[in-house]
């Protein structure tokens, strides 16, 4: 049947003919071929059906000739059955094919960060100046004592299980070799390191070149086992067990093998060009017990230096689960929500499984207070973390740290097109075509990620110093500080705190 599967182009290209100059920097610069010189018309034409909107274009046009917008032609207008629901249902009529999508969860679900407002001191408990006044944002990851206790000549007993020091209570999350570029991975060792922070090298092993910032790096562990040996576990500053994210809680991983070239395919240690995938379970793990052994055999392997971490995504029984992998041995436990991104996931898992990360570290916190095991592990939290504000809220409702990641790839350039599956980013990130891997120069992309988090360090100060707190300890779990606006009883309950007047 023709034209049954025919929609308008979503977006559409405009020209300003009066201003090109047929410089052609656009279709050079377009990985999805949108562009083409026509020289005996001495135009450029534009396939706009292939345009995903990265801003590629708009934003090298020397002369400011074009823009991208979003096109007026659609379907009649019902609240039930929008425009991408016809068409996700037309392209499974078509393919029978399960629908991928990259980045995070775009529908308009609630953001509890932005409702939640936190409070200030003004009298009588003052507020501090971070500029003239002691202001402390390092944390330390891991299993804490209980309470403090002396030796025989009083002296204080400062023996700790292994920790992981941050100079700010931020960490890049994972993304691996191979769904980004080398040069972001380069870009996120390097701005970890100066910064005194971590990065983590997802399931996609650690390249040889980045051994040297091994004291920066914690590295993961999946059920694909990708590039896992004994000098890649003794390399990181901590190790972490992926169980889940929260793009796709309850699916595995599958790197196309398009994207394994000669260096992923040493790195990941499988066969170049073969597809890399990680299935959902760790078929060596059905129960916490089977969980303790894992924690226990890494601790093991690498003689119980470091701190081990086990990531789940946030979903309906987390503080149960929490729980258990608190009683695993496990120093650190990493929380993912269901608007984190991701290379690909399944459209109706990333759209439709999962709990926000507010409600997730919320239930968590108090669940792990109440049995009294909280300091038996510290609690990383993640999945769209936007800001400092973010930050500043996640740990006044418990989090000892956060991981972030879309907002590093924004940092690194990303127009979040959220095309990263095609393999074709257009800025470089999610790619390993060298013509495209080049677009990101390490050492402008780990300035900017520098600069970011150097930003967020200091509104961090500004926002504890508001409170009148003076340290990151002091603050994580303070739900004093922050009251909400626009919840129900049921939300204000679960978060722990009061509706903003009480």
């Amino acid at each position: 049947m023709p034209g049954i599967d025919y929609f308008y182009p979503e977006f559409e290209v405009v020209r300003r003919d009066e201003r090109c100059i047929r410089c052609r920097v656009c279709e050079r610069q377009c990985a999805n071929e949108v562009h083409r010189y026509d020289p005996e018309r001495d135009m450029l034409i534009s396939d706009e059906a292939k345009c995903v909107n990265c801003q590629r274009c708009v934003s090298l046009c020397p002369t400011r000739a074009l823009k991208i917008v979003r096109s007026d032609c659609r379907l009649r207008e019902n609240a039930n059955w929008d425009g991408d629901t016809i068409r996700e249902v037309y392209k499974q009529a078509a393919s029978g094919g399960v629908l991928l999508s990259s980045m995070g969860n775009p529908k308009p679900l609630p953001v509890y960060w932005d409702k939640l407002l936190i409070n200030a001191s003004q009298v009588t408990n003052p507020s501090i100046d971070p500029l003239r006044e002691p202001m402390e944002t390092k944390v330390f990851l891991g299993k804490k004592p209980d309470r403090m206790t002396r030796d025989a000549g009083g002296k204080l007993v400062t023996d700790l299980t292994p920790q992981l020091e941050l100079s700010m209570p931020v960490m890049f999350s994972a993304m691996s070799y191979g769904s980004i570029s080398y040069n972001a991975h380069a870009s996120l060792a390097r701005a970890a390191t100066e910064m005194g922070v971590c990065y983590n090298t997802g399931e996609g092993g650690l390249h040889e070149d980045f051994y040297k910032y091994g004291p920066n790096t914690i590295v993961q562990v999946a059920s694909g086992r990708f590039g896992v040996h004994e000098d890649y576990l003794e390399a990181g500053a901590a190790i972490e067990i992926k169980m889940g994210q929260g793009a796709k809680p309850g699916i595995g991983g599958h790197l196309p093998g398009a994207k394994v070239g000669p260096d992923v395919s040493r790195t990941r240690m499988i066969p170049e060009g073969s597809d890399a995938i990680s299935p959902a379970p760790h078929h060596d793990i059905y129960s916490i017990e089977d969980l303790r052994q894992l924690v226990w055999s890494l601790k093991e392997a690498t003689g119980h230096r470091k701190p081990v971490i086990v990531k789940v995504a946030a979903v309906h029984n987390i503080a149960a689960i929490a729980s258990g992998i608190a009683r695993s041995g496990a120093d650190i436990i990493a929380i993912d929500g269901f608007r984190g991104g991701t290379g690909a996931a399944p459209t109706r898992i990333r759209d439709h499984v999962g709990i926000p990360i507010e409600l997730a570290l919320a239930s968590v916190d108090q669940r792990l207070r109440d049995e009294g095991i909280r300091n038996n592990v510290s609690l990383v939290v993640g999945g769209s973390i936007r800001s400092s504000a973010d930050v500043v809220k996640a740990v006044a409702l418990g989090a000892d740290a956060c991981y972030i990641a879309t907002a590093a790839v924004l940092a690194l350039g990303c127009h979040l097109c959220r095309t990263c599956q095609s393999g074709r980013c257009n800025w470089g990130i999610a790619t390993q075509r060298p013509d495209l891997t080049k677009r990101l120069n390490p050492d402008i992309g780990s300035q900017r990620l520098v600069n970011l988090l150097t930003a967020w360090k200091r509104e961090i100060m500004e926002l504890m110093g508001g409170m009148g707190i003076n340290s990151i300890e002091a603050l994580r779990g303070n739900r004093l500080m922050l009251r909400g606006v626009g919840l129900n009883e049921t939300e204000l309950r679960i978060l722990g705190i009061s509706h903003a007047g009480e």
